[in-house]
């Protein structure tokens, strides 16, 4: 097959599957990895696609995202193979002893399936769904950040609950945002993003979840820049633009690949 030939094919499987990998594309064709890239390179430098760590994804425009809760079976369901592979491995960072706080976000929910069975270790959350899912783990203490309710979400982000976690010091502060992009991690309203600042200031060690649709999105009220985040974890859907951009700021990045098994992708090096 022709190198053109072959580049069509690819995007004829990219307008069919909105995504391409690149190994399942190297088995496909019988090329290497290397060759494979080669030909997605060639083919971002074309304007026929976006390049991405592990493949490819179509060119668009950045995805609108909601500013308001969503509900919670959609908030609080399966999660995409891309959003478990981060959940994972975030879950995994978990050791012995340690005290980790956990958000009210679907990808933080998507850690619960995820959490050492085997290890004593201490989870605050702010969310009452995580929070009754983790009382009945033996293995866990649990404690739940206290405020007023909403009629909209389950979470306590209001002033009570921002007191309350300045009486706390956690080893790991699990956060995330509506967007994250090179000025640093935002989200859709200011009581939000003075949460997570809390959160950020109470923690030995600030882990950022992005999956790639959040990734080069800037929302409403600003969280906190890249220089406080100690992690940031994504997936094999985000740019590799972008990850040179967040490495450029001195991030240190970790993609986590989809056939993850409690062993992440690292990108250093890479």
């Amino acid at each position: 097959m022709l190198a053109e030939e072959r580049r069509q094919h690819i995007l004829d499987l990219l307008a069919r599957e909105g995504r391409i990998i690149a190994k399942d594309l190297a088995g496909k064709f019988q090329l290497s990895i290397d060759s494979i890239r080669r030909d997605l390179t060639i083919m971002e430098e074309q304007g026929l696609l976006q390049k991405t760590y592990g493949g490819a994804i179509p060119l668009s425009l950045p995805p609108k995202v909601r500013t308001f809760a969503q509900p919670r079976s959609i908030r609080y369901g399966e999660g995409a193979p891309h959003q478990n592979a981060i959940s994972e491995y975030a879950a995994s960072l978990i050791q012995k002893n340690d005290t980790v706080f956990i958000g009210s976000a679907g990808i933080h929910y998507g850690m619960l399936k995820y959490l050492p069975a085997d290890i004593p270790f201490t989870v605050i959350t702010n969310s009452l769904t995580i929070a009754e899912w983790i009382r009945n783990q033996p293995q866990i203490e649990s404690y739940l950040i206290g405020g007023k309710l909403r009629s909209i979400g389950d979470s306590m982000i209001d002033t009570i609950a921002l007191e309350t976690i300045g009486k706390y010091n956690f080893d790991i502060g699990f956060i995330t945002g509506g967007g994250v992009a090179l000025n640093g991690v935002s989200t859709s309203t200011p009581e939000g993003a003075a949460f997570t600042r809390a959160v950020a200031e109470a923690s030995r060690r600030t882990i950022c979840l992005a999956p790639h649709e959040k990734v080069g999105v800037r929302m409403f009220a600003a969280t906190i820049p890249l220089h406080q985040i100690d992690l940031l974890i994504t997936d094999q859907g985000v740019s590799e633009k972008a990850i040179r951009e967040f490495e450029s700021k001195n991030v240190d990045v970790v993609v986590a690949d989809e056939d993850f098994s409690s062993e992440g992708v690292n990108h250093e090096g890479d």
